[in-house]
C-alpha cells in the first residue's frame, strides 16, 4: 500500500491535524515507510506462535525479599577515588 498526497491531507483532514503545503512530501514518505516495514512484518511466519492476549495473565519472577550488606565491599569500593574504611570519602560540603 503507498499513500500519495492527497490521502496525506485527507488523513490530516480527518484527524483535524493542519500539516502545512511543504510538510505533505516528506510526511508521505515517513509514512510510506511505516507502512513498508508493517507490511514487512506481514510476511513473519507466526504459524507456531500462540497469541499473546496481554500481561495480565503472566507471573513476573520473583525472589526474596532479603536486605544485605552486599557481602563485597571490596568490589563495590575498588574504583572509588577516596575511601575510609569499607566507605566512599566525599569532600565535605556544608561549612
Amino acid at each position: 500500500m503507498s499513500l500519495d498526497p492527497a490521502t496525506i491531507r485527507r488523513i490530516a483532514s480527518l484527524a483535524r491535524i493542519r500539516v502545512e503545503e511543504d510538510e505533505v512530501e516528506p510526511l508521505c514518505h515517513e509514512l510510506n515507510g511505516i507502512l513498508g516495514w508493517i507490511e514487512q512484518l506481514n510476511e513473519v511466519d507466526v504459524s507456531g506462535v500462540a497469541p499473546l492476549n496481554g500481561a495480565v495473565n503472566m507471573a513476573m519472577a520473583m525472589r526474596a525479599d532479603v536486605v544485605t550488606d552486599g557481602g563485597y565491599p571490596e568490589k563495590v569500593l575498588v574504583n572509588a577515588p577516596e575511601r575510609i574504611g569499607d566507605f566512599y570519602a566525599v569532600p565535605k560540603v556544608v561549612e
